[in-house]
């Protein structure tokens, strides 16, 4: 191996780190950060009569599949792809040129069985802001996806993973979880379709949650084989909600797997 294709290696692992660490990131104290199965336990064990979920990730491998920013011109090639394996997703659909610019794609995503969630109106780093400023970023993509869809998302993720007590509590008030991940590909720093898939086939792991971003060009062609290859390893993909059930999301709580 070269120098040259060392340090190429190195710089690419440091992206998938530097990603990695801002599913963690906050830039303040955060409490309130629990995991999908600890919850989903909690609440089987609180109602242990209640009926068994549709989709039961108490018996089955799951692992949440979401992408963010959307929708953008790629979203109805990546919906096209979905539904033809069969899997839904959950889509934290972002504000300013997107639920502004295609609506009729995310209606799409609710006619067909997505989880439509939250990214904010245009992506601002939501601890940088006083409470004022958070609820700007919000209220905005909830009033989008309520007057697309006819239901308000429950579920948000704040940009670069970035949260602290201070945005978890206007999340509460406003009704919204924040849901981290463990799996990212940094689809942002590349196109390279095999390098989109390899990163998340080596990253996932049962209960874990899939970041991706279907506007990036190597992202929405490394789908199908990261489908099909985790179906092949006994994966059943489910929205983020799917993961939780038979709990719902709780607003203000921070999940991270």
């Amino acid at each position: 191996m070269t120098l040259r294709h060392r340090r190429g290696v190195r710089a690419a692992l440091a992206l998938v780190a530097v990603a990695a660490a801002a599913s963690t990131a906050a830039c303040g104290t955060l409490h309130g950060v629990t995991s999908p199965r600890d919850e989903r336990e909690h609440a089987a064990a609180e109602r242990p009569g209640d009926p068994r979920p549709a989709v039961d990730c108490a018996t089955d491998k799951c692992v949440a599949l979401t992408f963010d920013g959307g929708p953008s011109r790629p979203t109805p090639a990546l919906l096209d792809i979905l539904k033809e394996k069969h899997v839904h997703a959950t889509f934290f659909v972002q504000g300013k040129g997107h639920t502004d610019t295609y609506p009729q794609t995310v209606l799409r995503m609710a006619r067909e069985g997505h989880e439509i969630g939250n990214h904010t109106w245009s992506h601002k780093n939501l601890t940088t802001l006083d409470e004022k400023g958070i609820t700007a970023e919000i209220a905005p993509v909830q009033r989008d996806v309520r007057a697309i869809t006819g239901h308000t998302p429950t579920v948000m993720r704040p940009p670069q993973g970035r949260t602290d007590d201070a945005v978890s509590g206007v999340m509460k008030r406003l009704g919204l979880a924040q849901v981290l991940w463990s799996a990212t590909a940094s689809d942002f720093a590349t196109r390279d379709t095999d390098t989109i898939v390899q990163r998340i086939l080596e990253q996932t792991h049962r209960d874990g949650i899939i970041l991706l971003h279907e506007s990036y060009g190597g992202t929405v062609p490394a789908v199908p084989t990261i489908i099909d290859t985790l179906q092949k390893r006994g994966y059943t993909l489910v929205t983020f909600s799917q993961l939780l059930a038979p709990a719902v999301p709780r607003p203000g709580v921070v999940y991270r797997p």
